[in-house]
């Protein structure tokens, strides 16, 4: 299997939503926005206002929790919005939520789409 394989199958399994769709989610259900992009990025770009970064090579410690370095803002009964430049990244860290056995997983995709449709931001 190569990444686009890997990406495509990620993507068949983590339902894609739209920014406005990711704001309901995050108002009615207090969803966890998880920024997967490396903090230079986060750094150059600011953040979807209230995510948490955790880079996609730190996920899999963070969101586990019998992981020593787990974040307890990461429940499995709480819905969980991944995102990062352009949605790659996004989806293959929503596969490994849900094999990691969180219920309610989506990507929001890139950052760029968060941004553009006048989401809130904060550096």
């Amino acid at each position: 299997m190569n990444v686009k394989e890997m990406v495509a199958a990620a993507n068949a399994v983590v339902p894609k939503i739209s920014p406005d769709e990711a704001r309901k989610l995050m108002a009615e259900k207090n969803a966890l926005v998880v920024d997967v992009r490396d903090a230079p990025e986060v750094q150059a770009s600011g953040k979807v206002k209230g995510a948490v970064n955790v880079s996609r090579g730190m996920l899999d410690f963070r969101a586990d929790p019998e992981s020593p370095y787990h974040d307890k803002a990461f429940a499995k009964d709480r819905p969980v919005i991944v995102y990062c430049a352009s949605g790659g990244r996004a989806a293959l860290s929503g596969k490994l939520l849900k094999d990691f056995g969180y219920g309610e997983v989506y990507s929001l995709g890139g950052f760029k789409d968060w941004a553009e449709s006048g989401g809130e931001v904060e550096k």
